[in-house]
């Protein structure tokens, strides 16, 4: 691929292409009452944007560039199990949780008003 940008969203850097799909945890409020499946979304914080040979980097986000794309669904994450135990004391403890996600696609990547597809 020519044409790539790196984003920051759900408390994790991102390289993101225009037609791929890309899993996100923390993203915006990840309630499906709030945000539906092909619902349209707009990520600004850009950190940095390679079109063929060009690169742009933000200091720290690009001004005028924006990543658009669409959420596809949401789903829970693996379970993570938590185990703790102290040693001659007899106490265990066993706790897990899923973290909820969104998976979205990456329709385009514009910047300064000119958009790049796949």
């Amino acid at each position: 691929m020519s044409t790539y940008a790196i984003i920051e969203t759900g408390g994790e850097q991102l390289r993101v292409e225009p037609g791929r799909f890309y899993d996100v945890r923390h993203f915006a409020s990840l309630k499906p009452n709030f945000l539906g499946p092909n619902t349209k979304i707009s990520i600004y914080r850009v950190l940095m944007i390679r079109h063929e040979s060009i690169t742009n980097i933000g200091h720290p986000w690009l001004v005028n560039a924006m990543v658009k794309g669409r959420i596809l669904h949401y789903r829970l994450e693996n379970k993570i199990t938590i185990y703790k135990m102290r040693s001659k004391k007899k106490t265990r403890r066993k706790l897990g949780h899923r973290q909820n996600s969104a998976r979205f696609v990456v329709d385009s990547i514009c910047l300064d008003g000119e958009e790049f597809y796949e």
